[in-house]
């Protein structure tokens, strides 16, 4: 297993409205002035095109020391050279993942403790869990209860906490379970200012 001191704790996750603002780069900027090397941007677009997938990708490996995730489009993150890959529960195994480059931080998205424990036999290097909190992303799925949480981190995986994180809940997240970072979309590419909002987060992460 790779070291846990080298996945970032902050991941910055995209979605097709995001991927196709004409300011992107302006925003990715921003965010990557904040978070540096603890941050990670993940190209993720469920109604993008290959292509336009690719592109996303490409424009998002351009804010060093920020590190680039890939999710689900395999393709796309060997042809960037991505250093991680996020998988969905529809993706190929993260065994079968880690065939296509040994390098990759590969990660595994789960809802449950049964989700989690697949995962982790079948080799993954971190876990994305939620919704740990209500979201207008996913307002349909009701938040994990905190004794699943617990259950999850204590598989021995870096869990990275995803659902209506914002700055002011991570010290509530982090009093309830040992997780490793934490995952957001709204928070960070919405924020009024992007740079304050992921050094905020990280502050927070960091104690």
């Amino acid at each position: 297993m790779k070291s846990v001191r080298t996945l970032p704790r902050l991941h910055a996750i995209t979605d097709e409205r995001i991927a196709r603002w004409p300011d992107l780069d302006r925003v990715a900027q921003q965010l990557a002035a904040g978070g540096r090397e603890d941050l990670a941007f993940h190209a993720r677009g469920r109604a993008l095109s290959g292509l336009e997938h690719y592109e996303l990708a490409v424009r998002l490996s351009n804010c060093p020391p920020v590190r680039l995730f890939v999710n689900d489009r395999l393709d796309v993150a060997l042809a960037v050279g991505a250093a991680g890959v996020q998988l969905g529960q529809g993706s190929l195994a993260p065994e079968d993942a880690r065939c296509l480059s040994p390098r990759w931080w590969i990660g595994r998205s789960v809802h449950d403790l049964r989700e989690a424990e697949a995962a982790h036999a079948a080799g993954a290097d971190y876990l994305l869990v939620g919704p740990v909190f209500a979201t207008a992303t996913h307002p349909d799925r009701a938040p994990m209860e905190w004794a699943r949480l617990r259950e999850i981190a204590a598989l021995g995986l870096p869990v990275i906490a995803i659902g209506g994180v914002t700055a002011e809940r991570i010290p509530e997240l982090l009093a309830v379970a040992a997780v490793h970072g934490v995952a957001a979309i709204r928070a960070l590419w919405h924020a009024a200012d992007p740079t304050d909002a992921a050094r905020r987060m990280l502050e927070e992460l960091n104690g």
